[in-house]
């Protein structure tokens, strides 16, 4: 008996045949989409889960903090109590300089990450397409991301004096390698498929590189965002530490030397802690956000975390 007999005999059997690859392609298809959210979290789960652990590790600090106080460690004008920062942070809300002082180094910070992102982005472009330019820079490259920033303010001041442009040329010199590397990290790791076939499909030049390479290399990109946005930061107290004058206004790096200045410990340290508190800001309600929505729309299990 052929094949045809058997089909004209059995002809539900190619359906059923059918049927089953359309069901094994449909859950070949739902392992490579990104998994759907499964509904709004509880809000108990979710401060239980999220809120709860960093609020034990803050409470857990400040107790051992107030025990070395009590304890006498260092004298009280050395080592002020908890209680004694938040004083300290209270006056500078009440004489009205808490918000302004914030404002002007995160303002400061925000304008020259967004100059660093704009030319790390296209300095690792062209990298990315120069092999042999890539080999000659690279290295220097790595070398100024390795390079603490503060070193650089010297050399900032006697060029351009004690002005905005002092500080903004810090925060670039510190940013920019950190944001090409990144860049240069994700174009890498994009498999060389994609690419050919953007091109076979019409995406070349400035359309290949928007359409195709950029969203595939973005994890590593925004990895290098991340730690572009840290040198930022990182830079910019440097800068505003030693380039302090009035003619500047107050940041935050003024703000913490003149608290070293005068002695004042509570100062310091309520400085110190403005300053983690932008940093710690910035990446939950900006980068994390992002970061989990690429993961999300990849389908990364990074993403469930």
């Amino acid at each position: 008996m052929g094949a045809g007999e058997t089909v004209e005999k059995n002809p539900g059997a190619v359906a059923d045949t059918g049927g089953e690859t359309a069901a094994v392609e449909a859950g070949l298809d739902a392992l490579e989409s990104p998994p759907r959210a499964a509904g709004r979290l509880p809000l108990g789960r979710v401060l239980r889960e999220k809120a709860l652990p960093p609020l034990a590790a803050a409470v857990l600090i400040l107790l051992l903090w107030q025990g070395a106080c009590a304890a006498h460690l260092k004298p009280d004008y050395l080592l002020p109590s908890p209680a004694d920062v938040w004083r300290a942070l209270s006056d500078q809300w009440y004489e009205g300089t808490l918000l302004s002082t914030v404002w002007n180094s995160v303002r400061r910070g925000a304008l020259g990450f967004a100059v660093a992102v704009g030319l790390g982005t296209a300095l690792g472009l062209l990298l990315s397409a120069m092999r042999t330019l890539r080999v000659a820079i690279g290295p220097v490259l790595s070398g100024l991301q390795s390079l603490p920033s503060v070193a650089w303010v010297p050399a900032a001041i006697v060029w351009f004096g004690l002005t905005d442009a002092t500080l903004y040329a810090v925060v670039l010199l510190g940013a920019v390698p950190s944001v090409a590397n990144g860049l240069l990290s994700g174009v890498d790791q994009v498999p060389p498929l994609y690419v050919r076939a953007g091109r076979t499909l019409g995406a070349t030049g400035v359309s290949g590189v928007r359409h195709v390479l950029l969203p595939a290399a973005l994890p590593g990109f925004l990895a290098g965002l991340k730690q572009g946005w840290a040198f930022s930061w990182r830079s910019l107290m440097a800068a505003e530490l030693i380039a302090s004058s009035p003619e500047l206004g107050l940041g935050l790096g003024q703000l913490l030397e003149s608290a070293r200045s005068y002695q004042d410990m509570a100062l310091v340290l309520a400085s110190i802690a403005e300053i983690l508190t932008v940093g710690v800001a910035v990446d939950l309600l900006l980068f994390a956000p992002v970061e989990r929505r690429v993961l999300r729309s990849r389908g990364l299990a990074g993403a469930r975390r």
